[in-house]
């Protein structure tokens, strides 16, 4: 395997001719990784920063096959291990509460972004879409062992002051509540919201005016640090980032670099990605880009359509530089100050891709209208800036994504296989990359045993919580193991009824409804990470033993049936207007009925 960032853009034709070779340098280990790293195999209480990006594609980094740049990334991936099989939860939320606990979703009380919970399961204490009082996070016990804990950037479980991070462990914290919201000023980016919900250590906050959401997040986190750094104490900085969640937004001077960059159209692209993905050993020479039906043929946009959707996805790719250069800020501070080398970088993703574009038929005119009344616009010319909405929709999503099938929200891969790299001295391999299986439960029990704290068994503080399902990803990050879930571990997973069930090399995937088919699939996604050959009808042996783990799995996390004709994005709207109009509802229908009485006496006199 070569360095991927050695590897220069070559055209697709080129690449093509490559493939031949590319196996052979698959088979190769880079000269780094003959030799393990011997100088700190574990570290005693090393600072510990972990970033989150947020609807990061599986190959939107250079370390995994990307055209953009991301140096600073870069450097953590040279100096650390690159994850090719680690899977997330496919949406923000119930990402979170399992990253910060280690516990299942269906346990923690967020096995949905609460914006997506129908009332006949919000009525259950597990399915609030907050994160329980059951579970205690990595910053609590973090805190309680003698670390500084920060946190800076986008929170989503829960804005009653009980459940904001100042009271979940982290010593300061600036949080941004929602699902998201706009990167440039404070306001919401979708009308679900009627403002934007900012908290700086459980207060309400305005924002600066030269506010850009990744500058700001890296501000914070580097003052935080600053205003203890002299007590020697180690500290662990939480970064979830709102990049690149819509509205998708770039300074101008990242957007120029990659105008013009994606003329060729999302397929091109998606290609592209694969063979460079091939080259660095992210995944097998033998992989195949299995068919996306909701991707668009490019061709049949006419110039003005494929040049607006290009300068939107250099818009995305301008957010993702960005977000690395002011990574390389954060790192640059620590190196100034001898803390480089005691850090170990955490980096990864929330979920993958987002496809959804509000601007889209059927509701694209309404919610124009709603653009307009909050000041957003979205002309060609100043796509990005400050004032501007864009998504790069469910076409180019697939292409960020690449080689997987499909994008957030989805349990295929798109949506859960993200980039997971840690980073730093202990690390045995460096610039090496590991297929070893991995779940967002995972991290918790490995942040804490890099702190050296005892994950809680049952209890902690004299309350009962529940306990780590996870395991530490330590024995692989040090090398003393190949791989920490054994052939006979089965993972499971549920969201808003898409579901999946790994076990050894294989899984089990079932997506509800358009764009999925609600059947059981399965696929050996070692070998076949892009999901293209289901395995259902040729391994029936395999296929019912998974569909019974995943029962098991459902009936041990109490995972609660879906209301016939479920539809995500439906509920997000009908409880967005519930939230909304809730407090006029019934006065508006008291209204109604005064006026239909008042009209009905009316005829009844004209009579």
């Amino acid at each position: 395997m070569t360095k991927p960032f050695a590897l220069e853009a070559r055209s697709a034709i080129c690449l093509a001719f490559a493939l031949p070779w590319i196996a052979l340098l698959s088979l190769s280990q880079p000269a780094s990784a003959t030799t393990p790293n011997v100088t700190k195999p574990y570290m005693t209480k090393p600072n510990i920063v972990l970033i989150l990006a947020d609807d990061l594609g599986f190959s939107d980094l250079a370390a995994y096959g990307s055209e953009i740049s991301t140096p600073s990334l870069d450097e953590l991936a040279d100096r650390g291990l690159r994850f090719t099989n680690y899977h997330t939860a496919a949406s923000c939320a119930p990402t979170r509460g399992m990253l910060l606990t280690g516990v299942d979703s269906h346990r923690n009380g967020v096995p949905n972004i609460p914006e997506a919970i129908p009332p006949a399961q919000s009525e259950y204490e597990h399915y609030r879409g907050t994160l329980g009082h059951n579970v205690v996070t990595i910053a609590t016990l973090l805190r309680a062992a003698g670390y500084h804990t920060y946190m800076a950037g986008k929170w989503h479980l829960g804005m009653t002051p009980d459940l904001l991070p100042s009271q979940r462990g982290f010593e300061r914290a600036v949080a941004m509540a929602d699902t998201g919201a706009d990167n440039w000023q404070k306001k919401p980016y979708i009308p679900i919201y009627a403002r934007a919900n900012w908290f700086e250590d459980g207060e309400e906050i305005d924002l600066p005016d030269d506010f850009y959401s990744s500058k700001f997040f890296v501000d914070k986190v580097i003052s935080y640090i600053e205003s203890n750094r002299r007590d020697g104490d180690p500290f662990f900085a939480y970064l979830p980032f709102q990049a690149v969640h819509i509205p998708v937004q770039a300074p101008a001077e990242f957007t120029r670099k990659y105008e013009g960059k994606y003329d060729a159209g999302w397929t091109a692209l998606r290609e592209r990605r694969l063979v460079r993905a091939k080259a660095y050993g992210i995944v097998p020479v033998s992989t195949e880009l299995a068919p996306v039906p909701t991707t668009l043929d490019w061709e049949s946009l006419d110039d003005d359509e494929k040049r607006y959707a290009s300068k939107k996805m250099a818009v995305y790719a301008g957010m993702i530089d960005a977000m690395d250069h002011h990574i390389g800020r954060l790192i640059a501070y620590l190196k100034q100050h001898d803390l480089y080398d005691d850090t170990i970088f955490i980096f990864t993703s929330d979920n993958g891709s987002e496809a959804s574009d509000p601007l889209a038929p059927p509701a694209g005119a309404l919610f124009k209208l709603w653009l307009a009344a909050n000041d957003y616009r979205t002309d060609y010319e100043t796509l990005g800036t400050k004032g501007s909405f864009v998504t790069i929709g469910a076409s180019f999503a697939s292409a960020a994504a690449s080689p997987l099938a499909y994008y957030k929200f989805q349990a295929h891969e798109g949506g859960m296989r993200v980039p997971l790299m840690i980073s730093g001295e202990l690390v045995a391999y460096p610039g090496d990359v590991t297929n070893a299986l991995a779940y967002v439960t995972d991290l918790a029990p490995t942040v804490l045993e890099l702190a050296g704290v005892a994950p809680p068994k049952g209890s902690f503080a004299g309350r009962r919580v529940e306990s780590i399902s996870g395991k530490s990803l330590l024995p692989v990050v040090s090398g003393a193991a190949a791989r920490i879930h054994g052939s006979g571990d089965a993972i499971g997973y549920e969201l808003g009824g898409n579901s999946a069930l790994f076990k050894g090399d294989f899984k089990l995937v079932r997506d509800q409804g358009d764009p999925g088919d609600s059947e059981w699939h399965l696929f050996n996604i070692v070998v076949d990470p892009g999901e293209a050959h289901d395995l259902r009808d040729t391994h029936p042996g395999t296929f019912y033993d998974l569909i019974h783990e995943y029962e098991r799995y459902k009936k041990a996390n109490n995972v609660l049936p879906l209301p016939d004709g479920y539809s995500q994005a439906r509920q997000i709207i009908l409880n967005g207007m519930s939230k909304r109009l809730g407090p006029m509802l019934f006065p508006g229908l008291v209204a109604l009925a005064i006026a239909g009485l008042i009209c009905w006496l009316r005829r009844r006199r004209s009579r």
